[in-house]
């Protein structure tokens, strides 16, 4: 039994005959028979019982119709909402931590007021597992440092990002990654961009760092680091909402190093309305600007 099937059903149960069926779904009249003998057949039961060119629905019939009818409008609800231009269904998200942790609270707050009927969920992990999560299919889109590197994937910058260095209060003025060859860092996993850009940040300055820890959480490692165990690299606005942030010093990064773009990135050809309303608030809101003055150099003084 097959959706044809039960076009076909219903639209000769609400006819009254096959002829006036075929001329409703345009179709001849020996394919509605066809498929009406077949479905028959797989019930095992007449549907209609058959009365010169007039078909009188059975009480096995109607009671397929009425499965029927539900069928059919299910179908059309299910096409509309996944084809439709409309938000709705399901929409799932991935986001980096501090991302998703200080930007898009109040964000996804405004698009659920706006589209209540979408069922938004929300995923938490580094960059990489995030851009492999959306290749495979897991994510309508995700939140990510950007902008998007494989050539699949599409996206628009949404928040702009600063990276600090982060040591304990009693830390001696840093004046470069070359002043922090052998120390110790705490950082996530290898698959997180943010790590990346800190070893990169040693690697064009020659240095080369200690022992990595790798950490869970951003509360964790700023733990660490207030203790004096050693530095790590964390989101300034990760750090402006923790509590413990004034057991730590922030350290800017020289030439704007630490400046980058949070992207929301999906796969191309990959649109629908759930996504469009979602950009469409990121294009509808102003870029907040950093509260922090801007640092030409790492040795400036550290904030307090």
């Amino acid at each position: 039994m097959d959706i044809t099937q039960l076009e076909v059903f219903r639209a000769i149960a609400e006819e009254g005959s096959v002829t006036a069926a075929a001329e409703k779904l345009h179709r001849v009249p020996s394919n509605i028979s066809t498929r009406l003998r077949q479905l028959e057949e797989e019930l095992g039961t007449l549907l209609f019982n058959r009365e010169k060119l007039r078909l009188h629905i059975t009480d096995a019939g109607r009671t397929l119709l009425d499965y029927a009818t539900r069928i059919l409008d299910l179908t059309a609800e299910a096409k509309q909402r996944i084809a439709g231009g409309q938000p709705a269904g399901v929409f799932t998200l991935g986001a980096i931590e501090s991302t998703a942790a200080v930007r898009l609270p109040p964000l996804i707050a405004r698009y659920h007021q706006q589209w209540p009927e979408v069922e938004l969920s929300l995923s938490t992990g580094p960059s990489g597992a995030m851009t492999d999560g959306l290749l495979a299919g897991e994510f309508s889109a995700v939140f990510i440092d950007g902008p998007p590197m494989h050539p699949q994937l599409d996206g628009i910058a949404a928040f702009p990002e600063e990276m600090v260095l982060i040591s304990a209060l009693n830390y001696p003025a840093i004046t470069g990654a070359h002043a922090l060859s052998g120390a110790t860092l705490y950082a996530f996993r290898t698959n997180c961009s943010y790590r990346r850009l800190f070893e990169n940040w040693f690697a064009r300055a020659n240095a080369m760092p200690g022992k990595i820890f790798e950490m869970e959480s951003y509360h964790g490692i700023l733990a660490c680091v207030s203790a004096g165990a050693g530095l790590a690299l964390i989101p300034r606005s990760m750090l402006e909402t923790m509590p413990g942030r004034d057991s730590v010093q922030a350290w800017p990064l020289a030439d704007k190093a630490g400046h980058l773009d949070i992207w929301l990135v999906w796969r191309k050809n990959g649109e629908n309305g759930n996504l469009r309303a979602m950009i469409a608030l990121l294009q509808e809101q102003a870029r907040p600007q950093t509260s922090l003055t801007d640092v030409a150099r790492i040795t400036s003084a550290p904030d307090s």
